[in-house]
């Protein structure tokens, strides 16, 4: 039987990713597995610095991050409670990048993590983080499709 000691859970926060914590606390407490919470905030930069001074660019993205750290509370609060084997991180970067480290960087056994369902154009426009991880992870991905549940 495989061991799965750390799960990582990468959230955006959404009320569409928080539809897959059942699914992650059902594996996690099966395994008596640690939760890596993690949330990735875009890096502003890249959108902007060349137009908004980097003083305040920096301070923008410093409240960005605090106001990720407040909404990863309240979802701890209203899905996760309860679950004391938890870890919260909030970074900035790049998601499929941050995620990538975080599974080597933690020595993660498994990810869990939602999709959205894009396609076509805002599949192409959006990107798919989950589809990257998927690709590129070194250790099981497993996907809840978050859009299909209640």
């Amino acid at each position: 039987m495989a061991e799965i000691k750390k799960i990582l859970f990468p959230c955006d926060l959404s009320e569409t990713g928080t539809k897959v914590t059942p699914y992650l606390l059902s594996v996690a407490e099966a395994y008596n597995s640690e939760i890596y919470l993690l949330h990735v905030v875009d890096d502003l930069g890249q959108w902007g610095k060349a137009y908004i001074p980097h003083t305040s660019m920096d301070a923008f993205q410093g409240e960005a991050l605090k106001a990720a750290e407040k909404a990863m509370d309240k979802i701890c609060d209203a899905h996760l409670q309860g679950y004391s084997r938890l870890q919260k991180k909030v970074v900035s970067g790049d998601p499929a990048t941050e995620i990538l480290k975080t599974i080597e960087s933690e020595d993660i056994d498994l990810v869990i993590m939602g999709t959205h369902g894009r396609r076509g154009l805002e599949h192409m426009i959006m990107g798919s983080v989950t589809e990257n991880v998927v690709k590129k992870a070194s250790v099981p991905v497993m996907t809840v499709n978050a859009q299909s549940l209640k």
